[in-house]
């Protein structure tokens, strides 16, 4: 069989990859899919989808501002134009089903889709869902949220099903083996990852001075810290100044930026991370504890909403950023790491919130839609 998907999704990396996966997922059942992703110049998918080997067009469109302004009137007439921007591309690719992923350039996509009577479908990656799939939750046919949580929050709740988020195939492909080998790690020590997303957070990398200061040394843990291009040098310059050399220590490694993340978590036995769904999704997927201090500043807080369902079902320990500190960070470790038995219940719940076949769930869910 024949299939044609518009894809749209944008502004951030966790609303294209999540994309990408599902595509992909889509293209692994039907190997003939043609796929046109629309987005806009200004978000990332405008350099990472060409790159991905897609179809790429754009819209003119933004998001709204959280208050009454001129902007916003400015967008509305805006947004009216995309919506026809958007009319005119799905008459000339003639798709089977439109799929959104999150981001403002999904609204006048999948609106117009839905006013055409094209089969559609958002992906909701938050327990707290954001402004534009909660408007478009209205209109669609299919909603695929990444928690049972979320469902609570849409009015339209008939035609919600529960996915979870997509997480890239080498994040379960990857194996401990690997890992170790391309990291230069210790297979005999315990492996903590330390990950503010990819461009870092600043909070995270500033406790983590204190817990060198602690851990430095140690022959049973070793840390892996990825603290983002921007504040890699002044982590690297702060522990001059306290007299770490990192290089002996024998069991820190501290990176800008990591390209084999899959393999990171692969080796992983506890992760400090921030509260994404799409770095969730890929603890969860392998069954890794972790210490979650969710980003204060995201849209409606959803980070936290992520976070505690971790928490609740006893797979994380949630530190809000504000408590966040050296002393509260190194104890929250030592409890983990000198009690193996909570560490273990804490990666088995983990391993039982994760859904690692949910691209191929949303997939399978595409080509219903069209049948």
């Amino acid at each position: 069989m024949d299939m044609r998907v518009i894809m749209s999704g944008g502004g951030t990396g966790g609303h294209i990859y999540p994309a990408i996966t599902i595509i992909r997922a889509i293209q692994q059942q039907v190997p003939s899919c043609e796929v046109l992703f629309i987005g806009t110049e200004q978000g990332l998918e405008a350099d990472i989808i060409p790159k991905e080997g897609f179809d790429f067009q754009t819209i003119d469109v933004r998001g709204f501002e959280r208050r009454l302004s001129v902007t916003n009137l400015q967008t509305i007439i805006k947004t009216l134009g995309s919506v026809w921007q958007s009319r005119r591309l799905i008459n000339q690719f003639k798709p089977d089903v439109v799929i959104g992923t999150g981001g403002y350039v999904c609204g006048p996509v999948l609106l117009a889709a839905s006013m055409m009577g094209v089969p559609t479908m958002i992906q909701e990656q938050n327990v707290i869902p954001g402004i534009t799939n909660k408007i478009l939750s209205r209109f669609v046919k299919k909603i695929a949220v990444g928690y049972e949580e979320a469902i609570k929050n849409f009015s339209n709740q008939g035609n919600i099903f529960v996915s979870g988020n997509p997480i890239r195939p080498e994040v379960l492909s990857a194996t401990r083996e690997e890992g170790i080998a391309a990291l230069g790690l210790d297979s005999a020590k315990r492996t903590i990852l330390i990950s503010g997303g990819s461009r870092g957070a600043r909070s995270i990398n500033q406790a983590m001075i204190d817990v060198y200061r602690q851990f430095a040394g140690r022959k049973d843990i070793q840390l892996l810290h990825v603290t983002g291009q921007s504040e890699y040098n002044g982590i690297v310059e702060k522990l001059k100044q306290c007299c770490i050399d990192t290089t002996k220590a024998g069991n820190i490694i501290i990176k800008p930026y990591l390209y084999n993340m899959p393999q990171a978590l692969a080796v992983a036995d506890i992760a400090i991370f921030r509260a994404g769904a799409v770095g969730l999704a890929e603890l969860t997927a392998r069954g890794i504890p972790s210490i979650i201090i969710p980003y204060p500043y995201a849209a409606e807080n959803h980070q936290e909403f992520n976070a505690r369902v971790m928490e609740q079902q006893g797979a994380a320990v949630v530190i809000r950023d504000a408590e966040l500190n050296g002393s509260r960070l190194i104890a929250t470790i030592h409890e983990l790491i000198s009690s193996p038995q909570k560490l273990d219940d804490m990666g088995i719940a983990s391993k039982r919130l994760g859904c690692p076949q949910a691209a191929e769930s949303i997939a399978k869910m595409a080509l219903m839609m069209i049948k």
